[in-house]
């Protein structure tokens, strides 16, 4: 498995995908085009599962802020399946909390976890993973840029931690754009 490519599977009741690596600027380009493909398509429910995820990073988490936005615009919901205590603590950090579930108490997926997991690993091997090519260096600034810019936009915290990264990063995108 690709450091890009994250383990999903379009359930009746949401699409689930599984972060088997890091969570990343790597992989979130790929967070990003299977969920905008699920909303296209009228899904309105996202499991995000980071059981065996070691950390996730600030562009992950503000793709995931994103995907919760647009699922919240079309009368869904974004969740997050068993996250380890690190991932957590930094989605609560930044405030994901505030858009979407993470580790609900009692899951419509309790019962039957596992079994979704193994059909995840099925569609992995068996049909291939959907990945988004790779980005060139301009595409994957904008992505970056547009991540952070959600984060900051959520409260106060996130503008002041946030507001050099979106500066420094636009500025290279200005200059990159005007060559």
């Amino acid at each position: 498995m690709s450091e890009t490519s994250l383990p999903h599977h379009r359930f009746d009741d949401c699409l689930w995908i599984r972060c088997a690596n890091r969570g990343s600027f790597i992989n979130s380009p790929t967070l990003k085009s299977l969920t905008e493909s699920y909303l296209e398509t009228g899904g309105t429910c996202v499991v995000v599962d980071l059981e065996v995820c070691p950390g996730v990073d600030s562009t992950f988490m503000g793709t995931l802020a994103a995907l919760a936005r647009k699922l919240q615009a079309v009368g869904g919901k974004a969740l997050v399946a068993s996250p380890t205590q690190r991932a957590r603590a930094a989605m609560e950090n930044l405030g994901l909390d505030m858009l979407m579930e993470i580790d609900p108490p009692h899951p419509f997926w309790e019962n039957d976890v596992q079994a979704r997991r193994e059909q995840l690993q099925e569609v992995d091997a068996q049909a291939g993973e959907t990945e988004t090519a790779p980005l060139g260096d301009t595409e994957r600034t904008r992505h970056v840029l547009e991540a952070h810019q959600t984060l900051r936009s959520m409260n106060e915290k996130n503008n002041e931690t946030f507001g050099y990264v979106c500066e420094t990063l636009q500025e290279g995108l200005d200059r990159k754009e005007d060559k």
